[in-house]
């Protein structure tokens, strides 16, 4: 019993101690000395406080509660529903917590949260096309499967799969055409990429437990490389690639400045190396490049050089590749870049040509209307002396001039009609607006032209002559999910039959 009434007495001194403290704090608070007096900063002094400074807070008695009201009041934003992968393993992509804890097998500064995700796209158009040679009728369908394989927040392994493609054809039906009533299924099981990619710096902090100053992203495998938007690069290759990131010069005026090493091994594909069947080559060729990304002048440079090195057999092609581009914003109207893309050192043939050997100069400018963001009159314009090569180009990727406009770009799918990309001995542009509405669809309208450089013999030459066409696409998403696409151009080509195309396309995205 006499153990019970101790500690009922403790209990009551803490309880009186405990008010006490919060007694000593509301004086405080309230402007009231406290036992122990503190001691003014030299250079301060302490005033009294004066209660009549601050207003009692406000009262909402007599107003009801607007949900909508609170929204406005943070610009009426909310969340986006986004569409969700096919599979979510693990932590789920782009949520809120709170999330499960980590691991720390890696090391306790570079934790691991594991997941695995499928996503992509499934695409089917139906279409009418005439490349000048053939009239085809079809419905063609493609699905694209990212898989993604995430171990810390900077270590993933990703691959990426075609399976209802093979050799750049996809699944079709003709409904007119030379194989009309025909349909051709195509089943491909390989990778189009398989790689890993992390950060050496903060593996290198797991292992050691200290923190490292320094970042060195790598990747290796089977890879897709894109530069310049995929100007200078745009081809899956299995190889490797590293990036020394965020370095800058104060004396040279460079706020920002990252160079990525690369080279690839196997399944480079570059049409300045053909086979003997005359195709561009995808094995026997080895690449190695250096590009770097400068911020500087108020503006940005992509610099880089890259040799393609053919094996033996295909030796004499070998090529060095240069490439230079600077992009800025010019009094608040215009939005320009202009590159340049140059090919030396490929010996000739037996016929005396070359496959790489010239230079590309693209200029390309946006207008900045009162609807920046929406309201986009372009003027693209090339200019192509002999025989001008991307440093590696894969199959289906297009030519050099893809981005230049609309009319230079096919759909990858259904092998939609389009003007000379290749650029080789020509000159010409595209003219074209873009409006993007409420952003919620898109209208593009554009005239576009390729002028020819020499004679009609003229053997570096891929255009037969003068070529024109316009072409016009809109595109309006139903849904988070589903995407309508509509395609038309017309095209006119001297010496050569003319082009036509239209086509409507459904996409899902997951």
């Amino acid at each position: 019993m006499a153990e019970v009434g101790t500690r009922k007495l403790e209990g009551r001194v803490a309880a009186i101690a405990a008010r006490a403290a919060l007694a000593a704090l509301a004086a405080a608070a309230s402007g009231y000395a406290v036992a122990e007096e503190v001691e003014a900063p030299p250079g301060t002094e302490i005033v009294p406080h004066d209660p009549s400074v601050f207003g009692s807070d406000p009262a909402y008695e007599d107003l009801e509660y607007d949900f909508q009201r609170q929204l406005d009041i943070y610009g009426g934003k909310y969340s986006v529903q986004t569409p969700r992968p096919m599979l979510e393993l693990g932590r789920e992509l782009y949520t809120a917590g709170p999330f499960q804890p980590e691991q720390n097998f890696l090391g306790d500064l570079n934790p691991v949260a594991q997941s695995f995700y499928i996503y992509g796209d499934w695409r089917t158009a139906l279409a009418f096309n005439d490349n000048g040679k053939n009239e085809i009728g079809q419905v063609a369908t493609r699905l694209n499967l990212d898989m993604d394989y995430r171990i810390t927040a900077t270590e993933r392994i990703h691959a990426f799969i075609g399976p209802l493609d093979q050799g750049g054809q996809f699944d079709r039906c003709e409904f007119f055409g030379p194989d009309e009533n025909d349909c051709d299924i195509s089943a491909d099981g390989n990778f189009d990429a398989l790689f890993f990619e992390g950060d050496l710096g903060a593996i290198t902090a797991g292992v050691t437990g200290e923190y490292q100053s320094w970042d060195l992203p790598f990747a290796f495998g089977l890879m897709p490389l894109l530069f310049q938007n995929g100007i200078w690069v745009e081809d899956a290759f299995t190889g490797v690639a590293a990036t020394i990131p965020a370095m800058n010069s104060p004396t040279l005026d460079i706020s920002n400045m990252d160079i990525t090493f690369f080279a690839g091994f196997d399944k480079v594909t570059t049409p300045g190396i053909k086979d003997a069947f005359g195709k561009a080559a995808d094995h026997g060729v080895n690449v190695y490049g250096v590009t770097a990304f400068i911020e500087t002048m108020r503006g940005y440079w992509e610099v880089g050089y890259g040799y393609s090195d053919a094996d033996d057999g295909l030796s004499n092609q070998s090529y060095h590749n240069v490439t230079a581009a600077f992009s800025k914003r010019y009094g608040g109207w215009l939005s320009n870049s202009v590159r340049v893309i140059g090919n030396f050192g490929q010996d000739a043939n037996a016929f005396g040509q070359k496959n790489a050997d010239g230079v590309m100069l693209l200029v390309e400018n946006s207008l900045i209307t009162e609807l920046p963001s929406t309201l986009i009159p372009y003027a693209n314009f090339f200019l192509g002396i002999d025989k001008p090569q991307s440093l590696a180009r894969a199959a289906g990727a297009g030519g050099i001039l893809k981005n230049t406009g609309i009319n230079f770009e096919t759909d990858g799918l259904t092998g939609f009609p389009k003007l000379d990309d290749t650029g080789n001995d020509a000159f010409g542009g595209a003219l074209g607006i873009q409006y993007l509405f409420n952003f919620d669809q898109q209208i593009v309208a554009e005239f576009a032209t390729v002028q020819a450089i020499g004679g009609k013999n003229n053997p570096d030459r891929v255009a037969k002559g003068d070529e024109y066409a316009v072409g016009l696409r809109y595109q309006l998403p139903l849904d988070k999910a589903w995407i309508l696409r509509a395609d038309a151009m017309h095209g006119w080509r001297v010496r050569d039959d003319n082009l036509f195309g239209a086509r409507l396309e459904i996409r899902r995205k997951f």
